[in-house]
């Protein structure tokens, strides 16, 4: 038992690049201007929100969440890969990767999180005008990022733990771009059925089960916007609904090729590439995809940027 709880591996080697050999330069070049750009969208929403009363609304709370959100999921991987590329390495200590893991697994249950609490909300914007402020009251709208936030915060830790017993032995190649789980597992020595149970469970309750609110959501949001008369009116409705709708497309769309897929130890340039826009690219975008649809925040936001320009 005593032998089971240590490793041999004191490093990892993440290879996930590899398969673009020879454009090291254009990745690096590449990488760091959609993080800059995500960092700097997502941090203009933050400030938007927070320096403009009228939005202290429960939609721009959870756009503000989803922001902070998506600043911190890009920036548990993109560092140490550009770290990596600029001083071409591709080593990750044991501890900093099991420490990205965990990162990268909470926050992406809190953007899964959040986006089924915005379709909650949407829906009862749209079936339930009249009562919007009544249902969405200050208690319901913290409790429902409170209890996500406490959930994406232990789940991850369990994985984490049960990750920090497993015995790993000689083999300590990742063919992934940041430490992964369903990477790290096939790596391991030591007997993985918990584990993978466990990884099962997660799918099945924290990506399953909110993906089906959100179905059940908008479907129910269809079923109330048709029944109106006038086609302005359905198109207005729907307008309302189209960021977050995008959001969820693009967040679910690259988390079904990431773990849907047939698994394999050496991923194809698809699957990498199915797992940058969900760790990178769709955080990054998520700020454009909201402010260009929404004429209160783009109104917000020439507000700050030009009292910021007045300042200076």
């Amino acid at each position: 038992m005593e032998k089971e709880n240590q490793t041999n591996v004191s490093e990892f080697l993440l290879l996930g690049l590899s398969i673009w050999p020879g454009q090291e330069g254009l990745l690096f070049a590449l990488f760091l201007c959609i993080y800059l750009v995500g960092l700097l969208g997502n941090m203009l929403i933050l400030l938007t929100i927070g320096s403009n009363h009228h939005l202290h609304i429960p939609m721009y709370f959870l756009l503000a969440n989803l922001s902070l959100v998506d600043i911190c999921l890009p920036s548990a991987t993109v560092p140490k890969m550009l770290l990596n590329i600029q001083t071409q390495t591709q080593s990750i200590s044991y501890s900093s990767c099991l420490t990205q893991m965990y990162f990268c697994m909470m926050f992406a249950n809190m953007d899964n999180f959040l986006l089924t609490v915005m379709a909650y909300d949407r829906y009862v914007a749209i079936c339930h005008p009249l009562h919007y402020s009544t249902i969405m009251s200050q208690h319901l709208c913290a409790s429902l990022v409170a209890v996500p936030w406490t959930v994406a915060t232990l789940n991850p830790l369990l994985h984490t733990l049960m990750m920090a017993r497993l015995h790993f032995c000689s083999d300590n190649v990742i063919h992934h771009f940041f430490c992964d789980i369903n990477s790290l597992l096939p790596l391991s020595c030591s007997d993985t059925s918990l584990n993978q149970l466990m990884v099962l469970a997660v799918i099945g309750l924290i990506f399953v089960i909110p993906s089906g609110c959100i179905l059940a959501s908008y479907c129910l949001i269809v079923t109330a916007v048709m029944k109106i008369p006038s086609t302005q009116g359905k198109f207005k409705a729907f307008s309302t609904c189209g960021s977050h709708l995008a959001l969820v497309i693009l967040f679910y769309g690259a988390i079904t090729g990431v773990y849907m897929s047939p698994s394999s130890n050496h991923p194809t340039k698809k699957d990498s590439a199915a797992s940058v826009i969900f760790m990178v690219i769709a955080p990054a975008l998520n700020p454009f995809i909201y402010s260009l649809r929404n004429n209160e925040l783009k109104t917000a936001l020439r507000k700050v940027l030009g009292q910021r320009k007045i300042s200076q």
